[in-house]
């Protein structure tokens, strides 16, 4: 067998406003295979640190787990021709309705390659200024801002409390194992 991998043919299953499902048809050699994909337009995630080295959590609802979760701010990128720094600091102030004039670019990460496109591009941000938050959805809506210290954050990961990948990499890249609670 070859390393040779050629998408056939393309069919949308679904067109949603953050992200669609294709169904590719891919060549291998002789053989023809189906893959289904949830295209996205990428994401970026912003681990913000204010002046007491506490770190800014929003807590939202999310109707993928009936339950409200902590997560540092993230959001789509949306807006045509907008680079990712501009969305990491447009994302920064609705969420936690914050300005930093300090940034860092963490990496660049794939979401899940089996199954999605989507790259996330992770931001650290520093000097922060709190301002209003520019909220938009119901979940917005409903969502608080939360400011850990590392030792608040330690003890509700010791607990079953369960933090999104994107979070994690963030902190391992900042804090490093400072993670570990054994």
């Amino acid at each position: 067998m070859s390393d040779s991998f050629e998408i056939e043919r393309t069919e949308k299953l679904l067109h949603s406003r953050v992200f669609d499902i294709e169904r590719r048809s891919i060549r291998h050699d002789d053989v023809v295979f189906e893959r289904d994909v949830a295209v996205h337009k990428g994401a970026v995630a912003i681990l913000a640190i204010n002046d007491l080295g506490e770190i800014g959590f929003v807590r939202q609802y999310r109707a993928t787990f009936d339950s409200y979760l902590w997560e540092i701010p993230a959001g789509t990128r949306d807006v045509e021709g907008e680079d990712s720094l501009d969305t990491a600091k447009r994302e920064l102030r609705e969420e936690l309705g914050c300005e930093a004039l300090q940034w860092r670019l963490l990496g660049r990460f794939m979401n899940s390659p089996g199954w999605t496109d989507q790259v996330i591009t992770i931001y650290e941000a520093r000097a922060i200024t709190l301002l209003d938050r520019r909220l938009a959805g119901p979940e917005e809506s409903a969502s608080s801002v939360v400011w850990l210290s590392p030792e608040q954050l330690r003890s509700t990961l010791a607990g079953e409390a369960a933090l999104d990948i994107t979070t994690m990499v963030a902190l391992h890249r900042v804090f490093g194992s400072f993670l570990d609670h054994d």
